[in-house]
């Protein structure tokens, strides 16, 4: 199954807008709560420069960018832990998640109303953690009930496992997120199998309105302050002017964009960070001439990790990976010149692909 980042926040924050402007599937968008009941799940593109490059440099038929799920999850509540709002059932789409971008709303509308009578992000910001850390107590109260039984006929090898239980729980009860206890990694292997809502890495998106481009305002330092408390990443767009100028020719959003002091839109920024925040790396293929294609990898997999996620016979029947770095192709112009100055590598099944490698796979099935 492809990794999903899922846009979690309260009602009327503009995650549906965002989630449009990601993958333009048209989600339904209202002024009123709960518009999105079921997740949309639509596919985000990554837009890279260097796949440009290496198509420039193959000359294919047809380019192909990388991509990741996302999930549109409905908008939450203070009490979804208790089922307030369809709670229980929206906590379990973001349990189903890889990671999390939180929106928060910093701007202000008459029109679009808020889930309270005032605008403060931070706070909004902590209702959501709140519901989180509690829906993870339960979860966690009944899993540690469910060791404790299997323990009874083994106790001392379940002593380490409860006890890290125990831990996380009275983390959790101090109001503490998973993600940021101070646990080894045998710790945090006990809870893998838990799918703990506050364990999740996550990004926080300020969306704010036109006016306060390009840097938020005092709304988005409030949110760039909690968010480094916990080591998160800040991204600042505008979801309402992401997602109009996609249906724009890219020089006249380019020239807009200048003008609201931008460089280029902030939904390819918001993109990056979460491609990283889902640890994922790029590396390319070309067939034949016919296709140059980019693939996302989780950091610190394999040629043959590579291999599978092309298809399986390619795992099934690795023979060895030629492998070209993105850096020396570029200096290079071309397959044949790289290979002749020897930039063009074979490796093997265990080899850990780096971020930019162009690669083929030989394989016999």
């Amino acid at each position: 199954m492809p990794l999903q980042l899922g846009l979690v926040g309260l009602p009327n924050v503009g995650k549906s807008t965002l989630f449009n402007a990601l993958t333009k599937a048209g989600a339904e968008v209202a002024n009123y709560p709960f518009t999105t009941i079921a997740p949309n799940v639509g596919v985000a593109v990554v837009p890279d420069p260097r796949l440009q490059r290496v198509a420039a440099i193959i000359g294919p038929e047809r380019v192909v960018p990388a991509a990741f799920q996302v999930v549109d999850v409905a908008g939450l509540v203070k009490g979804a832990s208790q089922g307030e709002g369809l709670g229980n059932q929206f906590l379990s789409h973001v349990r189903t998640v890889d990671a999390i971008a939180m929106v928060v709303r910093c701007f202000e509308d008459e029109h679009v109303p808020h889930v309270t009578a005032y605008l403060d992000p931070v706070e909004d910001i902590e209702t959501i953690q709140l519901e989180l850390v509690l829906a993870d107590l339960a979860v966690l109260e009944r899993h540690l009930e469910r060791v404790q039984t299997q323990a009874k006929a083994h106790p001392r090898d379940y002593e380490a496992e409860i006890a890290t239980i125990e831990t996380v729980l009275e983390g959790l009860r101090a109001g503490r997120l998973v993600r940021q206890m101070d646990l080894d990694e045998h710790q945090r292997g006990y809870l893998s199998d838990v799918a703990l809502l506050t364990n999740k890495p996550t990004l926080y998106v300020a969306n704010v309105g036109e006016e306060q481009l390009p840097d938020g305002g005092e709304a988005v330092a409030a949110v760039r302050a909690k968010a480094a408390e916990e080591g998160a990443e800040v991204v600042v767009l505008s979801a309402q002017i992401e997602s109009e100028l996609i249906e724009w020719e890219p020089d006249e959003a380019l020239a807009y964009l200048a003008d609201l002091g931008l460089e280029a839109p902030a939904l390819d920024r918001f993109i990056w960070a979460s491609y990283h925040l889902l640890d994922y790396i790029t590396f390319f293929t070309t067939t034949g001439g016919k296709e140059v294609r980019a693939w996302t990898l989780r950091r610190g997999e394999t040629a043959l990790h590579a291999a599978g996620a092309i298809h399986s016979d390619m795992a099934r029947g690795f023979i060895r990976a030629e492998v070209v770095g993105y850096e020396d192709l570029d200096a290079a112009g071309s397959i044949a010149r790289a290979r002749e100055v020897g930039k063009l590598r074979l490796e093997g099944r265990e080899y850990v692909v780096q971020d930019g490698d162009v690669i083929h796979i030989r394989f016999a099935v």
